[in-house]
């Protein structure tokens, strides 16, 4: 038990000076060479330049993996004006890249976290319509991979901003972008088969149901990954 204690409070440490490391402008061409390196390395940014993982999600919505500086600047010659965050830490070269590159182009950066391998709190739920009405389209929406946390907030996009069904919300969580339906990060599928079955077949509003019905722990409890798709996911390919 103490082991396990000190081998997490080793890992929070190592986070926390990541984060100081990377949360702060960029000063200089050596520290500059220093992101670039860590975000095409270390955060796998040299598969995204190839592979972006980019596509429409409605008129004015935009989904993506994190995007390089370039990106940026593709999204900013198509008229647009917001990227939003989806990840949680700031813990490499790929923050401080994005958030100069939003500032040079005029593009506004948000974040609206989500996570991909557990049930998604109600909180987090509720809090979106008033994020959606705030935002200035065009946006463009990422997590790391483009898969999960940007297909779960496309997915919410289409329910609450666009009274979308959840056949038309769920193709944004699909093998197309990447996403692992049997893996943790089927819980999002789960969440939606959840609200299918005990919210719209009832024609109950998406946001009503989460209000009312949803239970987070209830749905964590049930779902049940497979040994192979968490493999695959989690370790092959490494997501986050």
């Amino acid at each position: 038990m103490l082991n396990r204690f000190l081998k997490a409070e080793r890992r929070y440490a190592r986070r926390m000076a990541r984060i100081a490391r990377w949360d702060r402008p960029i000063s200089g061409p050596v520290a500059r060479a220093r992101a670039w390196a860590n975000m095409l390395l270390v955060d796998h940014g040299v598969f995204r330049l190839l592979y972006p993982n980019r596509a429409r999600v409605s008129d004015g919505l935009w989904r993506s993996a994190q995007p390089s500086p370039g990106h940026i600047a593709w999204f900013a010659r198509q008229g647009g004006r917001t990227v939003v965050n989806l990840r949680a830490g700031r813990e490499y070269g790929s923050w401080p890249l994005q958030r100069e590159a939003c500032e040079r182009h005029g593009l506004k950066l948000v974040e609206f976290v989500l996570r991909s391998r557990e049930a998604p709190s109600r909180d987090t739920l509720l809090a979106a319509k008033a994020f959606f009405e705030e935002l200035e389209f065009p946006v463009l929406v990422h997590c790391k991979s483009g898969a999960d946390r940007a297909g779960l907030f496309a997915a919410l996009f289409l329910l609450v901003a666009r009274n979308a069904s959840v056949a038309e919300a769920r193709k944004q969580l699909s093998l197309r972008f990447g996403h692992f339906r049997f893996a943790k990060t089927g819980i999002l599928d789960a969440f939606l088969d959840a609200y299918e079955q005990e919210g719209e077949a009832k024609g109950m509003d998406f946001l009503d149901w989460v209000e009312r019905v949803y239970d987070p722990a209830s749905l964590a409890t049930r779902f049940k990954p497979r040994f192979w798709s968490t493999l695959i996911a989690d370790r092959l390919i490494r997501r986050e």
